[in-house]
């Protein structure tokens, strides 16, 4: 397989990777734990396939049980934070799991092959950090957003209600007496002042 057809199924494979991740259920620190636990007992599994293999197989083979480890890790930890950065953090996970077990397969070709796929493997890694990172700051602007939206809807109705309160005492000030009086009382609790 030449290494530009690797990186093509690498990056496919990371996508499809990338493409759940973003969804994950959140989890509470119970779940997250055991989640942790099962991701330990599965890569001691994993590790032991791998004694059966020699050579760089068993390096391939080694590193993907050692990214499966580092990326259900991150995962449950996304889960459970559920905050944008947590996020961007195990999609650095799964993108530095790929980059790692690449490079492993990046050793069964040589000379200037080899140079590509390293090449291909080594962009693939920063073009999906940069994605994950590009994906959290527009997490965090669209909180940012809706956030000051809130505020300023807030200030916004504070703002429309004192003006009607305004509206409303300066039609008391037509009255006089007990009718200007009660006129203030009402237009005071109809616009929440005291």
């Amino acid at each position: 397989m030449k290494p530009s057809k690797l990186m093509m199924a690498l990056l496919a494979a990371a996508g499809l990777c990338l493409a759940g991740g973003g969804h994950a259920q959140t989890m509470n620190k119970d779940q997250r734990d055991m989640a942790v636990k099962s991701a330990d007992a599965q890569y001691k599994q994993d590790k032991a396939a791998c004694d059966g293999l020699s050579g760089n197989a068993k390096d391939i083979c080694v590193e993907e049980a050692k990214g499966r480890l580092k990326v259900a890790k991150a995962d449950a930890n996304a889960a459970y934070l559920n905050t944008p950065k947590a996020r961007e953090n195990a999609r650095d996970a799964r993108a530095e799991a790929t980059y790692e077990v690449a490079k492993e397969k990046c050793d069964d070709a040589g000379g200037n092959a080899r140079d590509v796929c390293m090449k291909e493997a080594n962009a693939a890694y920063v073009k999906a950090k940069a994605d994950a990172k590009v994906d959290r700051v527009a997490a965090d602007t669209r909180k940012d957003s809706a956030e000051k939206t809130a505020d300023a809807r807030r200030e916004a109705a504070a703002d429309k209600r004192d003006a009607d309160y305004k509206v409303a005492i300066e039609r008391c000030d037509a009255l006089a007496g007990a009718a200007k009086d009660a006129c203030v009382r009402d237009a005071k609790a109809r616009y929440g002042k005291t």
